[in-house]
């Protein structure tokens, strides 16, 4: 996969500024220095990208690398300012549910749905993952980080529980790809910066969380698992396990790792 010639004109619809860049080390940490840099040239919905990261970061420091042109790295600047404080733990949710919408979108009889807290997958198997960095500031702006496996040939995924649109016989077409994720986040962010994590919002990421329902290993700092069944996401988004009668709550950012039984 390439550049397209003629940009990205459906994304750039939506977004105020889209750039694109030949290859980078870690297109949230590029777009952290140009945002640093030049604060009053990226507006809320500001976006890099490549089809070449050399350097990309998943959760808990993972690397996350793919052989250039078969992925796409994604990374837009959320200005929060206006969404309240208690909901901002909804964000790297919101993201997960507009990725698998928009993914979803030019994929058709396939079960597309968001591992907890948002991994996209397709049939079971992961064709994106999402990072949320928090910049410092006072208003506590984000950058979301999203890598989506576009043209990557099945010997090239990185593990036997990965996809991509090509190993699913589809042409991505990465500018609509693109645009709906971009109108998905803008107006999720829109609605919880009105509305907060109101009980709409919040039936709509459940409905795509595909972890709710499923018995579960929780891997927990320090080598820790906690094992029940993923029973519903709680007012903040975080993860409601049950093991027996006992209830256990898990946020994404006490979780090494969350995978399905058997």
């Amino acid at each position: 996969m390439t550049i397209p010639e003629n940009g990205y004109p459906r994304a750039a619809a939506v977004s105020p500024r889209v750039h694109v860049v030949e290859h980078t080390d870690s297109t949230n940490a590029h777009l952290r220095r140009d945002v640093e840099a030049d604060p009053d040239a990226h507006p809320h919905l500001s976006v890099l990208l490549t089809t070449d990261q050399r350097a990309g970061r998943g959760r808990l420091d993972r690397s996350w690398t793919a052989p250039a042109g078969t992925a796409l790295a994604i990374s837009v600047l959320l200005r929060v300012g206006a969404v309240p404080v208690h909901s901002r733990g909804w964000i790297p949710l919101v993201a997960g549910l507009a990725m698998s919408d928009a993914v979803s979108a030019q994929l058709h009889d396939r079960q597309v749905g968001v591992k907890w807290p948002n991994d996209v997958l397709v049939d079971g198997r992961k064709i994106s993952g999402i990072l949320a960095e928090v910049l410092p500031g006072e208003t506590g702006d984000v950058i979301l980080g999203a890598g989506v496996n576009t043209t990557m040939a099945e010997v090239d995924l990185p593990v036997a529980t990965a996809t991509s649109f090509a190993v699913l016989g589809v042409e991505v077409d990465e500018d609509r790809l693109l645009a709906d994720y971009l109108t998905g986040l803008r107006d999720h962010i829109a609605h919880l910066a009105v509305s907060g994590a109101d009980d709409a919002l919040r039936e709509r990421v459940a409905a795509a969380c595909v972890t709710i329902g499923e018995d579960v290993v929780v891997s927990l700092p320090g080598g820790e698992t906690l094992t029940g069944t993923a029973e519903r996401l709680d007012e903040d988004g975080r993860l409601v396990v049950r093991t027996g009668a006992v209830e256990s709550v898990v946020g994404a950012g006490d979780v090494v790792h969350v995978r399905g039984v058997g």
